[in-house]
């Protein structure tokens, strides 16, 4: 397997922050690809108020395990499968590609992990329905099960093991033992590298490591 580099960062909004630079630096022509989102009939009767199920608040909706309503690409980027497509191939969720081309209802990319490294896949749109507790309905989005994955959540990253690893910290990790598996994601100290801002957005060089000690009462 060749060298794995990956950089980490605590929540989404760092991560779509880190990814959507690191794309205007690669040239190319950009491309984006919006969803179709619609509220689940079982829950078209819900205590939420009807008048809530438009598109715009539909599209507005971020959440982990969901792309965006909007996904931008260019050709030559990384991406991050985020469903289970075809686990006998190898393309299960978490899979990276590189992007080879960006047709009108297909993309083409090349396996970068796991089993099949190598092999050219084709990619259609899917009907994704998030799992998240926090919304207090069900709604459908057809989209590209794809993200941008120059970075990903610190919690994403759970068993990988990886030859290079970056961890951006604008602000501290907030659950526990998370600082812990960040730097725990690399195979040498050596790979491991980290820039942490303070409440000013300036480069210093501590942060909190966050730990509930009361988990470990009667251990």
């Amino acid at each position: 397997m060749g060298r794995l580099m990956l950089i980490l960062a605590p929540t989404l909004d760092s991560v779509q922050e880190v990814n959507e630079y690191i794309m205007s630096q690669i040239p190319g022509e950009e491309k984006e690809y919006c969803s179709a989102d619609s509220v689940c009939k079982s829950d078209r009767d819900s205590d939420v108020t009807g008048e809530w199920f438009t598109a715009e608040f539909l599209n507005e909706i971020k959440c982990s395990g969901l792309p965006n309503h909007k996904l931008r690409l260019k050709e030559n980027v990384s991406v991050m499968l985020m469903r289970n497509i075809d686990q006998a191939r190898g393309l299960c969720n978490g899979t990276r590609l590189l992007v080879n081309y960006l047709g009108k209802s297909i993309i083409g990319a090349t396996v970068l992990t796991g089993t099949n490294i190598g092999d050219k896949i084709v990619l259609s749109r899917k009907n994704l329905i998030p799992t998240d507790p926090g919304l207090p309905f069900k709604f459908q989005r057809r989209q590209f099960p794809l993200t941008l994955c120059f970075a990903m959540t610190i919690n994403k990253s759970q068993g990988q093991s990886l030859s290079h690893v970056g961890i951006y910290l604008p602000r501290p990790v907030f659950t526990h033992g998370q600082l812990y598996v960040a730097m725990s994601r690399v195979r040498s100290r050596n790979g491991l590298k980290l820039l942490i801002l303070d409440d000013e957005q300036k480069v210093c060089t501590s942060t909190k490591n966050v730990v509930y000690r009361e988990i470990f009462t009667n251990v």
